[in-house]
């Protein structure tokens, strides 16, 4: 039953894709900007594709499942709000809920960034009906690093405006281990 629903979500997901105009701070984005995965550095033991990422926001951690089983956890930050779902744009709270990585690009702020499809049908209906606007442009992504903000001044706060942040070469590993179309569980 669960499969069902997904592949309804999916299709549904693909068949709006073309009405979709990808934007970022509101101007659209080059859609030759978005990349494809590079080809994976690491080693992943035959059959353990990654079918799942959980995010789990209580414990800040992400985990990369493959077969029903966790293979590898990350630490991460979230949004600024980081307690209840996300409701409205700039709200600075990261979503709950089932979502799919949709695309890929590298940032020249957050290093390498992929898009997960927030908001899902749950989330724009909830917003519609309170007359909000849900917000969008949700990211797992790296981190700023640069001599006046270095990496590790990120890693223990909480301080996206509604993304998943983590370690620049974690993120490496995540971009290179999940390829667009893994599902995405974000839990309280």
């Amino acid at each position: 039953m669960r499969w069902l629903l997904a592949a309804l979500c999916l299709s549904f997901a693909v068949t709006c894709q073309a009405s979709v105009v990808i934007t970022v701070n509101g101007k659209p984005v080059d859609k030759n900007q978005v990349l494809k995965p590079a080809p994976s550095s690491l080693p992943v033991r035959p059959g353990q594709n990654i079918d799942k990422v959980l995010v789990i926001k209580s414990a800040r951690k992400l985990e990369l499942i493959s077969n029903g089983k966790p293979v590898k956890t990350y630490r991460i930050s979230l949004g600024k709000q980081p307690k209840g779902p996300k409701v409205r744009e700039g709200d600075k709270r990261t979503p709950e809920g089932i979502y799919w990585v949709d695309w890929r690009k590298k940032s020249d702020k957050f290093n390498l960034a992929m898009h997960i499809n927030y908001p899902n049908i749950s989330d724009a209906a909830t917003a519609r009906r309170e007359g909000l606007n849900p917000g969008s442009m949700i990211m797992i992504h790296g981190t700023p690093d640069s001599e006046d903000n270095p990496e590790e001044l990120f890693h223990t706060l909480d301080w996206t405006d509604g993304c998943i942040a983590m370690k620049n070469h974690e993120m490496r590993e995540v971009w290179n281990l999940v390829p667009d179309g893994t599902m995405v569980e974000i839990r309280p």
